[in-house]
């Protein structure tokens, strides 16, 4: 299973495709396949670290990355102020749970697995671990990662996503760890959800580039 035999290449469609049915599958089978094909938790980024310090220091990047962006990045783009896919969350309380387990189960815990850990690790199967590969990995899962976001998102989703994929693969090539990363897509995912439900989306666009 740790090869790209037949079972190996079934096994990582099996993985990629799992969140078709329900999220976060994918990030299931690929834990179950660590554990089966008995890879070391730390290939996929579950090592050893200080969990508090980490996840203080995740949530604080990960909500100023999404402010950052919002403010000072995304206008550059010319994306819109207010993300049109998900106005309907504005003040909107009855979807808060399924948002809260979205955006943390699914995209905090199932991204992260999936796109840093699993996908690194098979790639760098594959391609090895030089600094070339490593920089190779990081590209094609990012664009893995900005491609997904195409079809709730449109091209603003692909754009914030591809920056956000860069930003979070390169600090898993150099750390090799999850946890922050995992808290840090939480907390941007929450700060941008924050931003919707309180209609501070269009206030927050434009604290450096004012409305013309």
């Amino acid at each position: 299973m740790r090869g790209f035999g037949p079972l190996g290449i079934a096994s990582i469609l099996v993985i990629l495709f799992g969140n078709v049915l329900f999220v976060p599958l994918s990030a299931i089978l690929a834990l179950a396949w660590a554990w089966r094909s008995r890879t070391p938790w730390s290939e996929i980024g579950y090592a050893p670290q200080n969990w508090f310090t980490s996840a203080a220091i995740g949530i604080a990047f990960g909500g100023l990355l999404k402010l950052l962006l919002k403010a000072a990045v995304m206008p550059l783009f010319h994306a819109p102020p207010v993300n049109p896919a998900y106005r309907s969350l504005a003040a909107n309380p009855q979807a808060i749970p399924e948002m809260l387990y979205l955006l943390v189960v699914g995209a905090g815990f199932g991204e992260e697995t999936v796109f840093r850990g699993y996908m690194f690790e098979r790639i760098g199967k594959w391609m090895g671990r030089t600094i070339p590969a490593k920089v190779a990995t990081v590209a094609i899962t990012t664009i893995w990662f900005g491609a997904g976001h195409y079809s709730t998102q449109g091209v603003p989703g692909v754009q914030q996503a591809l920056i956000t994929g860069a930003i979070f693969g390169t600090i898993f090539a150099m750390t090799g760890r999850l946890w922050m990363l995992m808290c840090a897509h939480a907390a941007f995912d929450l700060t941008a959800y924050a931003l919707i439900y309180w209609n501070l989306e269009n206030s927050v666009a434009h604290w450096i580039f004012k409305a013309q």
